[in-house]
């Protein structure tokens, strides 16, 4: 099938994590509000705009249909975006099976923010959703994290540099544990090394010129334990934005670890797809997870 040349325009764009994106946003129509993830104020703000505001939309499915499981989505965009059709759509299918979504507008290097601004922001966002469990009526014990593109490198930062909150904390959100109970990575940034690394995630998330022992560290193919949680990945073999090796290299880190995971590598398939619903072959990932998610207990 023939792709629209603008929409070729538009995937380049976001897989080479242009600084001249702008931020995007699903359509307005049957969005949730959008929550702070710090009411009073983010750490390391630069200021009070739009982009300076990390928050939350929480997308609840039908009381009849709710299984208790919570999913925080991170969209991707190459640390310099927001793909809308990664978060919004994500979540809407997330509801069909029954899991709570919480969608993540995390801060972003095109505007000026680094390392560790983002994987703060994701970290609040697992903390606020345990912390809302009884709220939210979900199982503080079934709380997932998952990302496409260098939305996924910041899956895999969570999945990786996580703790168990601070009990002391007067804000007890800041009690709860980050540590997510599943990771799922989809078409991923992982490395933060040459060759395979995304030079324009790298750059946004670290700047120009990060030492090597910052790069290591980002680099969450080497940073996976025993403790990394329970992971699904999948990606194309042909993608010419981020090299599947990036999802290689962490299924035999937690391979290594013996840290259970499932991964899915389609022989062909561009960067960015989404949920791939007009691509036959790809858009049978979503029912494999679904699967994977079943065969785990993590949904019933």
């Amino acid at each position: 099938m023939k792709v629209p040349q603008l929409c070729v325009v538009i995937v380049l764009l976001f897989c080479l994590g242009s600084a001249s994106l702008a931020q995007t946003t699903a359509p307005a129509t049957n969005q949730p509000p959008a929550m702070p993830l710090w009411p009073n104020g983010a750490p390391a703000a630069k200021g009070s705009a739009p982009e300076d505001i990390p928050s939350i939309q929480l997308y609840q499915p039908p009381a009849d249909k709710a299984n208790g499981a919570a999913i925080v989505v991170c969209p991707g965009g190459g640390y310099g975006a927001l793909a809308a059709h990664e978060g919004h759509d994500v979540a809407v299918w997330l509801n069909s099976i029954g899991v709570t979504a919480v969608v993540l507008k995390y801060r972003l290097g095109r505007f000026g923010y680094r390392h560790p601004v983002m994987l703060g922001d994701a970290q609040r966002a697992i903390r606020t959703t345990r912390a809302k469990a009884a709220e939210w009526k979900i199982d503080p014990n079934r709380i997932g994290i998952m990302g496409f593109s260098a939305g996924g490198h910041l899956t895999s930062t969570a999945a990786t540099h996580f703790d168990a909150g601070d009990a002391n904390a007067s804000d007890p959100i800041e009690r709860q544990s980050s540590r997510p109970d599943v990771a799922i990575l989809c078409y991923a940034v992982i490395t933060m090394t040459d060759p395979f690394t995304h030079a324009g995630s790298r750059k946004n998330l670290l700047g120009d010129t990060p030492s090597p022992e910052l790069i290591d560290l980002l680099s969450n193919e080497k940073q996976v334990t025993e403790k990394t949680p329970p992971t699904f990945l999948f990606h194309t073999e042909d993608d010419k934005a981020v090299p599947v090796e990036n999802s290689l290299q962490f299924a035999a880190a937690l391979r290594k670890a013996k840290v259970p995971y499932e991964m899915h590598i389609y022989e062909t398939g561009r960067h960015g797809v989404g949920l791939a619903p007009t691509i036959p072959a790809l858009s049978t990932w979503p029912k494999l997870l679904e699967n994977w998610l079943r065969a785990r207990k993590f949904i019933n």
